[in-house]
């Protein structure tokens, strides 16, 4: 398949890029004695499971449908889960093919005791809260702010951890440095200390842009060193952003031009609502590939009805026609996986570019995709 005959809207994943993020993180690994997983709430693009199971040591999961699609396309691998409950009909289920389920307060560990005696061969861990807030400006992704339900706060926490806990999970980062990491693992280490001592493995969570230029790698595995060192655990590291994190682009194309007065809109075939949702909850302006800063600004917008479906205000090099095509890169995480059919919206293709240059046709959906989920 040639570029040209890439139908729009497509997500484009980089099998080179891909590679690129995983040799990083497998050099981590290596240095440091981590075990890092692939966090699929925020990359599930199965198709490259057999590459990125080459590098990493498995995934981690956010309920059961994760789960099943990590047992069934990354076999051999590690398969962690959390969830803040889980359904009585599914622990059977979860603890038949995860190796380690992770529990977010005590009254889910309790409800599902006789289940995990069941089954004494997966690991299990509590969800700590270590109430120590890295984040500004974005509640929705803070885990650690004020009315946040995720983990164990220190005051709810048992004098002694029962003999089934062997582990301890926390994940207050979204898309951040180094730095907050370890500033948060200082205030784990002084308030749960005790704990530290009575487990066999510790989880640091997610949100570590451990790919992303400028990260101090060399600190991070310091840090893994030292608490492997001192406390004689295993450490895991669950990235989502990390393994895709440039690796992918959404490319759409021109439909109409829109004089609104003040700006020219132009009307596209993708969608912030339906094909990049981070753009509206967070908020976030996705970059466009060949933006130009002195250019002249353009609104670009989606052809939905939702009024708010705008992506951003760019500056192009030159004034667009209708049939032109745009690409916004950082299109692999947080997107596929959060896609929707509002509107009766098609959902873009999936494309996979690989390191010889060709394209791949992963996936494309059509009616049946959309008119399916709703009876």
């Amino acid at each position: 398949m040639r570029y040209d005959e890439i139908r729009t809207p497509s997500y484009i994943v980089s099998e080179k890029t891909l590679r690129k993020n995983l040799e990083i993180l497998k050099y981590v690994e290596e240095a440091s004695g981590a075990r890092i997983l692939l966090a699929q709430k925020a990359f599930s693009m199965f198709r490259v499971y057999p590459l990125i199971g080459k590098y990493l040591s498995g995934t981690t999961s956010s309920g059961i449908f994760e789960a099943r699609l990590a047992h069934e396309e990354m076999k051999g691998r590690e398969n962690h889960v959390f969830e803040p409950a889980y359904k009585d009909d599914e622990m059977e289920e979860i603890f038949k093919i995860c190796d380690h389920v992770y529990f977010n307060s005590m009254s889910q560990f309790e409800r599902h005791l006789p289940v995990i005696r069941k089954h004494s061969d997966v690991k299990v861990a509590l969800r700590i809260n270590p109430e120590f807030s890295t984040q500004e400006g974005h509640e929705i992704y803070d885990p650690c702010s004020p009315s946040s339900r995720l983990g164990i706060r220190l005051k709810d926490m048992p004098e002694k951890l029962p003999s089934e806990v062997t582990g301890l999970h926390f994940h207050t980062l979204c898309e951040q440095g180094f730095e907050p990491l370890c500033k948060t693992f200082s205030i784990v280490e002084k308030n749960f200390k005790e704990y530290l001592k009575q487990i066999k493995f510790i989880n640091l969570g997610g949100g570590h842009h451990i790919t992303k230029e400028g990260y101090d790698v060399e600190g991070l595995i310091k840090l893994v060193r030292y608490i492997r060192q001192e406390y004689g655990l295993e450490v895991y590291l669950e990235p989502g952003e990390a393994i895709a994190l440039d690796a992918g682009t959404l490319v759409t194309e021109v439909m109409d031009i829109v004089d609104t007065g003040d700006i020219k809109t132009l009307i596209l075939d993708a969608s912030a609502a339906c094909h990049m949702p981070d753009v509206l909850e967070m908020p976030y302006t996705p970059p466009l590939i060949d933006y130009d800063d002195d250019g002249v600004k353009y609104r670009l917008a989606s052809r939905t009805c939702l009024a708010g479906d705008v992506i951003g205000v760019y500056g192009l090099k030159k004034a667009p026609s209708v049939g032109d095509r745009l690409t916004f890169g950082d299109m692999a995480i947080y997107s596929m996986v959060k896609n929707n059919t509002f509107n009766g919206m098609p959902l873009p293709d999936i494309v996979l570019e690989k390191e010889d240059g060709d394209f791949e046709l992963v996936r494309r959906f059509d009616y049946s995709d959309f008119k399916e989920r709703l009876s």
